[in-house]
């Protein structure tokens, strides 16, 4: 059989076979994209549905206690979590780290509805912020806690997936606003660029997201494998440039140091490779790295 929902299904079915979660549960917004994976997941596995209440606009608890209400029609069962969205990085960033923050105390893996096209601008937004490469590599299928089955999947799909299945889904109005850059990426850059590339651009980026990956996994393994002292620079400077900023990046992390930046970790490995008698560095959660006497160091801040 072919079609929308048997694409759907497809991926899904191909995503279970291969992690084999002993639970499942569902990340619901009410839209297209996470209505069509909980819909075929509840066909497939024995899940629930968690549906995450932003509260960022007028009747957003109606809207939540909808879309849990369809889930349960579908055979999951469903609960609505209500989530305070505050936080520095603009609303975007403040409603995602809430919604995950929601969303990880689930047992288990939880699936996430991102399709192909949400990959693709992922990948443009890393590309135009010179983010480097774990960022333009985008988002990974499977990273426990999370699941993301639809991946190769494109948005029109679940759409039509939905269609087949008679469930209509809550349109967004966050997705139509072009104060988010995101929104532009996917209404403005993109169509621009499949027209003037004539068609396939959300493919390819997806694709070129998925190399990437493998080439980091490959120089991340490598890191992990380095025996010599990460804190001697006579040591780490011998290494070649991407394999020492990963075992830089492995040893700050080691060190507590969260939220670490492509930006971050250049500077950290400026004290290496381009040592001129500079200070330190100062990265998140209070920390700042040093160099001296030919080690490295990673110290509070004193306030």
């Amino acid at each position: 059989m072919n079609g929308p929902l048997a694409e759907v299904r497809t991926a899904v079915k191909r995503f279970l076979a291969d992690h084999r979660p002993d639970r499942v549960a569902v990340a619901v917004s009410g839209g297209a994209d996470s209505l069509a994976l909980a819909a075929v997941t509840a066909g497939l596995t024995e899940a629930s549905a968690v549906v995450v209440d932003h509260g960022l606009q007028p009747g957003s608890a109606d809207v939540a206690e909808r879309a849990a209400r369809t889930c349960r029609d579908l055979g999951l069962t469903a609960e609505v979590r209500r989530v305070e969205v505050a936080g520095s990085g603009g609303p975007e960033a403040a409603a995602r780290r809430a919604r995950y923050a929601a969303l990880r105390p689930e047992r288990g893996l939880v699936l996430l509805g991102h399709t192909r096209d949400d990959q693709a601008e992922t990948v443009l937004l890393g590309l135009g912020r010179g983010s480097g490469p774990r960022s333009i590599a985008g988002m990974r299928p499977h990273d426990p806690p999370w699941g993301r089955p639809l991946l190769r999947v494109s948005r029109a799909t679940t759409r039509a997936a939905c269609d087949e299945l008679g469930i209509t889904p809550w349109d967004d109005p966050h997705n139509e606003d072009p104060r988010y850059t995101r929104v532009r990426l996917r209404r403005e850059v993109l169509p621009l660029l499949e027209e003037v590339l004539q068609g396939g651009v959300a493919d390819a980026l997806a694709r070129t997201a998925a190399h990437l990956r493998e080439d980091n996994d490959a120089l991340d393994e490598l890191a992990g494998a380095f025996a010599g002292d990460r804190c001697s620079v006579a040591e780490v400077e011998r290494l070649p440039t991407a394999l020492r900023r990963r075992v830089l990046r492995r040893w700050l992390l080691e060190e507590n140091v969260p939220e670490l930046s492509d930006s971050h970790l250049r500077r950290v490995d400026a004290l290496v490779s381009e040592w001129r008698g500079q200070g330190g560095v100062w990265l998140p959660g209070g920390f700042v790295a040093r160099r001296a006497h030919g080690r490295l160091r990673v110290e509070p801040v004193q306030s």
